[in-house]
């Protein structure tokens, strides 16, 4: 097969993989919605894949690189789908952590929409255009990449790997291998550098959840026994409360019975005499 095949069989596969990283934490949601909160999940991959997306939808503009629907049409899908994650982190956070989280995303669009516009009106020719706007996708796909690493420090802290989303860093590792051999055929630096160090990036993520997995169970293991004995302790608690409680209701009715015998008791007398 010529090299041009072979990129566009990759370029097939790359899109199906690519798909499945936007899809990738859907577990995570599906966890956020069912527990109605987003515990200690961060929103910061959400947010850099959002930005990350929408440059590229800007380098894949016909006004910027003309021929690339590919890329125009992949990170549109990329930044909608991110997008609908955002509004549920947001649904599911405090007040405060809500209020942040739009912030940033605002501001994201705001840089993106000054970005095409400044490149549209400001620079005439199309391989300035996309030499500006290619380096700053380059270095929002990285950071991109990057972000599920976020939660690193509290991974050491804790030697736990319960919210750091393993799907994403794989799903990161795998699109950003099949990408990089996707630019290396007809060499793109501006595909090949940041796809090559996202591909690196997700490795790392993947070496430290396999780092921390055994004590991730244990940790889990041993909070959910100590949650089967809290329910015990709780139910035995209760039983008891009840078992007062009725000894307490019998003990009462008791306490009536003999007084008011005591109020009938000379009333019994007093007709006695009176009938003698």
């Amino acid at each position: 097969m010529s090299p041009d095949t072979i990129r566009n069989v990759i370029g097939i596969i790359g899109n199906v993989i690519s798909f499945g990283l936007f899809l990738s934490p859907l577990p995570t949601f599906i966890q956020i919605w069912k527990k109605r909160s987003v515990e200690q999940f961060r929103p910061d991959p959400y947010l850099a894949t959002a930005v990350n997306c929408m440059s590229w939808v800007v380098y894949g503009l016909p006004v910027v690189k003309p021929n690339a629907l590919l890329v125009l049409t992949t990170n549109g899908l990329g930044a909608f789908i991110s997008f609908i994650y955002i509004a549920i982190f947001v649904l599911y956070s405090d007040n405060k952590k809500r209020v942040k989280i739009l912030t940033i995303l605002l501001v994201e669009i705001c840089f993106i929409v000054l970005l095409l516009l400044l490149v549209v009106f400001l620079v005439p020719a199309v391989s300035q255009r996309i030499l500006i706007v290619g380096v700053v996708s380059l270095v929002l796909c990285v950071i991109s990449y990057g972000a599920p690493l976020s939660v690193l420090k509290m991974v050491i802290e804790t030697r736990s790997v319960e919210y750091m989303p393993f799907y994403l860093s794989l799903a990161c590792f795998a699109n950003g291998a099949i990408w990089t051999a996707y630019a290396l055929i007809r060499i793109d630096l501006f595909l090949a550098i940041p796809n090559g160090s996202g591909a690196l990036l997700g490795l790392v993520q993947l070496i430290v959840y396999a780092t921390f997995y055994k004590s991730t169970q244990k940790q889990i293991a041993e909070v959910d026994l100590l949650e089967v004995a809290v329910d015990r302790d709780s139910a035995a608690k209760t039983t008891n409360k009840v078992a007062n409680s009725h000894a307490a209701l019998i003990s009462s009715k008791k306490t009536i019975y003999m007084r008011s015998g005591s109020r009938r008791e000379p009333k019994l007398v007093v007709d006695h005499q009176s009938s003698g």
